[in-house]
């Protein structure tokens, strides 16, 4: 598989957490959660393209959030 690029969902395996790559700096590949917030540095050896489940669990979170957040919290 090849290494994600800018863009991708990624699967950040040494921390368990999902992101889209914004970049790379230094040695690091540069991680943004899905919902917005603060970048991570990854190491690129232990960051994987997400697999369609994955991308597709994460499109499941975002979508209630984004509707919890709508309609006052209320799920």
């Amino acid at each position: 598989m090849n290494a994600p690029e800018e863009g991708d969902l990624a699967i950040d395996t040494e921390r368990d957490k999902l992101g889209y790559v914004t970049g790379h700096e230094g040695p690091y590949v540069q991680l943004r959660p899905l919902a917005g917030g603060r970048e991570w540095d990854a190491d690129p050896a232990r960051v994987r393209r997400a697999t369609n489940d994955e991308r597709l669990r994460a499109v499941q979170e975002r979508t209630r959030a984004l509707n919890a957040a709508s309609s006052g919290g209320i799920l």
